[in-house]
């Protein structure tokens, strides 16, 4: 029997959810021809140079939240840096910067370090390049890191943006190959959505018809981590990867992804279950309307099931609260 493939959201749905693309492999290639680029040139003959990049160690990653991109990424750089001192001679050396991430090129948070090494025997001549090296070499290094940001999303931005053209609103069906992981993925998800809650709720004076969805998915780690992970504060923009606001205590407000998502705890029992009221900033989200998010964890003997039943979802919004719910 052929299966119903859901309607595309619309743009300004679809934009608003948390996604994001891993773009590792790419970046090591961008860095390599970038940073194999950059020379400087001293006084008479000098030049100096990165010759190769070594090693890039960490992840780097496109993410898409409320229509907005942002990037994600940490990586350990090592490179190998040559150059020609002024009597002639071949100097090299290895040149390690132990943080090229978002925070310390886009928001300033610290300076870069630069750990240099010199593997050529020093002479006067030597010694002029390798301060060439280390006081020149840094400035063109950070102009390429800050241009760094803008070419993960002018590569890549294309391919988390839902645009408004009807020509991109739909996904192609998927293949048999990508059916069968779909199928499975859901499996190990174990997906429902349940209508029996249906029913009919005010939300600023206007009745709003209601159901229930309903997610679940199994987690290798503990209850009592879970539990933490999913109400702590400082934890939540772990796996949000956005600012988050949470005191787990009965009538305390919580926020999550930038304000995406807001409520208050309605009770708390850990590492058991917890009850949050739930909203979603979105312009399909009726004003003033509130659902109830009952949060179960079931420790298993190697793993945790963790359970997500939304109350009070306006009828006709399941699968983009589905796809909310499965953010989490």
């Amino acid at each position: 029997m052929a299966s119903t493939i859901p309607a595309p959201l619309p743009p300004s749905t679809a934009n608003w959810h948390w996604k994001n693309k891993t773009v590792t492999p790419w970046a090591k290639q961008w860095f390599e021809r970038e940073l194999t680029a950059v020379r400087v040139n001293g006084e008479g003959s000098e030049e100096v140079g990165i010759e190769r990049v070594v090693e890039v160690d960490g992840d780097v990653e496109l993410g898409q939240r409320k229509s907005k991109l942002i990037t994600i990424y940490d990586c350990r750089v090592v490179l190998n840096w040559s150059g020609t001192a002024s009597d002639g001679t071949a100097v090299s050396g290895k040149l390690t910067i132990p943080e090229v991430s978002h925070e310390v090129t886009l928001d300033g948070t610290s300076d870069y370090v630069y750990e240099w090494k010199l593997d050529t025997d020093r002479s006067p001549a030597v010694e002029a390049l390798f301060n060439l090296a280390k006081s020149r070499l840094p400035a063109a290094l950070e102009a390429k890191f800050a241009a760094f940001p803008a070419a993960i999303i002018d590569t890549h931005g294309k391919d988390l943006t839902v645009s408004a053209d009807p020509s991109r609103q739909g996904s192609p069906a998927p293949s048999s190959a990508g059916a069968t992981a779909a199928k499975s993925t859901q499996s190990d998800a174990a997906l429902k959505k349940r209508a029996d809650g249906a029913g009919a709720v005010k939300s600023s004076g206007v009745a709003v018809n209601t159901t229930r969805v309903t997610v679940d998915a199994h987690f290798m780690a503990p209850a009592d981590d879970l539990f933490g992970l999913l109400t702590d504060e400082r934890r939540i923009p772990q796996w949000t990867r956005a600012p988050a606001k949470s005191k787990a205590e009965p009538g305390a407000e919580y926020s999550l992804f930038g304000g995406g998502v807001k409520g208050k705890f309605v009770s708390l029992s850990p590492p058991k279950e917890f009850v949050q009221t739930w909203a979603l900033e979105s312009p399909t989200w009726p004003s003033g309307h509130s659902a109830t998010l009952t949060t179960t964890l079931e420790q298993g003997s190697d793993s945790t099931k963790v359970t997500w039943a939304l109350d009070g979802v306006p009828l006709g919004m399941e699968e983009e609260i589905t796809r909310n719910l499965q953010g989490y």
